[in-house]
C-alpha cells in the first residue's frame, strides 16, 4: 500500500552480478551494423554523462530527426546511437554523416536505456551530447574512449 523500502529491493535483487548479466543479455538483441559498441563502463558513463547534460537546456538532443537537424546545421558533440532499433535502415545512413563531419559515436545496447538516462519512460534512437563545463571532464573522457573504439571495417 505505501511506498517500498528500495534498500531492500537493491539486496534482493544481487544489483552487482545482475547488472553484467543483463548487459550481456542486451547485447544479444543489438543489430548487425551496431559497431563500434560501448563498453558497459563506457556505456555507465554516457548514461551519467546524458544525466548532466539534461539538466542544461539544448544540450543534449534527441530523436532522429532533431539530430539530423542539428548536424546538418552544424552542432558537434558526441554521436549516440541504441543499438536494438528495428527497422534498421531507419538510422542506419547517420554513422556516415558523422564520420563525413568527424564526430565520434558510438552505439549503446538499448533504447530504454538511453531514455531512462534522459528521465523519461520512452526509448530515443539516437542523442547527440554537447560539450558544457559542467560535465566537462567526463564528457573528454567519454570522447577520448570513443576514439579508440575499434573502427567498422566493410
Amino acid at each position: 500500500m505505501g511506498k517500498k523500502d528500495e534498500s531492500l529491493l537493491n539486496v534482493t535483487n544481487g544489483a552487482g552480478d545482475n547488472d553484467k548479466e543483463c548487459y550481456e543479455e542486451k547485447l544479444k538483441h543489438v543489430s548487425i551494423i551496431s559497431k563500434p559498441m560501448a563498453s558497459r563502463k563506457l556505456a555507465k558513463k554516457i548514461y551519467k554523462c546524458i544525466k548532466k547534460g539534461m539538466k542544461h537546456k539544448t544540450y543534449v538532443r534527441s530523436g532522429l530527426k532533431s539530430v539530423q537537424l542539428h548536424l546538418r546545421k552544424g552542432e558537434r558533440g558526441i554521436l549516440i546511437f541504441a543499438g536494438d532499433v528495428t527497422p534498421i535502415d531507419v538510422m542506419c545512413h547517420l554513422p556516415a554523416v558523422a564520420e563525413e563531419k568527424d564526430i565520434p559515436y558510438c552505439y549503446t545496447p538499448s533504447r530504454a536505456d538511453l531514455g531512462s538516462a534522459m528521465g523519461v519512460k520512452r526509448g530515443t534512437l539516437t542523442l547527440l551530447i554537447r560539450e558544457h563545463e559542467d560535465y566537462k571532464e567526463l564528457f573528454d573522457e567519454i570522447t577520448s574512449e570513443v576514439h579508440t573504439l575499434p573502427i567498422p571495417s566493410l
